[in-house]
């Protein structure tokens, strides 16, 4: 098989939109973190998923810009850089609690406690260091950068709008997360997730037309000019 730039972006909107499934599919029955339940095996196998999701989605938004660069200007440039190092974040810290805090949360539970707290919202009463730090800024990342990324897609109007605008309102609708109950986490999820398969669809479709060989018709005369 032939590895063309088409093909490379019809993969990443498969890539996106495998993210988006993982994202909400991740979030369904999820159990509540504590210092207990964040050393079970299935916390840790969730976790792993969510680093492939935001590797993933990395793909994914980075086929989306390359695919229309004039037309997401510098809007769509700002956008895809903040929203991408929101996700190289995601990756990190998701990292972090899949494969570090397990390891410590006997020995150490109470750093692991304020590390929960703070990626789930809440306030750590000591402190946990960069990591703190990482994660607000991952939160802000992610926030602006899917806003910002969401409109520019809106407005060059090659991929699904429907799904550019849905990006855009359920990354800053988790806002509302700050004022309310934890148990609100999880839904607020699956907005972002049809988004992203709806543009990671819509992106390998448009790379599949722009592949399908033009069809032409030749006139009656020059038919029988060419017999």
């Amino acid at each position: 098989m032939t590895i063309t730039t088409t093909r490379l972006t019809a993969a990443a909107g498969i890539c996106a939109a495998v993210a988006g499934a993982i994202f909400i599919g991740v979030q369904i029955g999820h159990p509540d973190m504590d210092t207990t339940s964040i050393t079970t095996t299935e916390v840790v196998f969730r976790n792993s998923l969510k680093i492939l999701m935001a590797a993933l989605a990395l793909a994914g938004i980075t086929g989306m810009y390359l695919s229309q660069v004039r037309r997401n200007g510098s809007l769509g440039l700002i956008g895809y850089l903040v929203l991408a190092t929101g996700y190289l974040l995601i990756m990190s810290t998701t990292f972090a609690t899949a494969y570090v805090l397990p390891s410590i949360a006997g020995t150490d539970p109470s750093y692991v406690k304020d590390v929960i707290a703070a990626a789930t919202g809440g306030t750590p009463t000591g402190d946990i260091g960069v990591l703190g730090t990482a994660i607000q800024v991952q939160g802000l990342t992610y926030l602006a950068g899917g806003l910002v990324f969401g409109i520019a897609l809106y407005r060059a109007g090659v991929l699904a709008r429907w799904a550019a605008a849905l990006l855009a309102v359920g990354t800053v609708a988790t806002l509302a997360l700050s004022v309310l109950p934890e148990s609100f986490n999880r839904p607020f999820a699956v907005p972002t997730g049809v988004a992203l398969i709806g543009l990671g669809i819509s992106l390998w479709r448009d790379q599949r037309r722009s592949t399908a060989p033009a069809t032409t018709t030749t006139s009656p005369a020059r038919q029988h000019a060419v017999r």
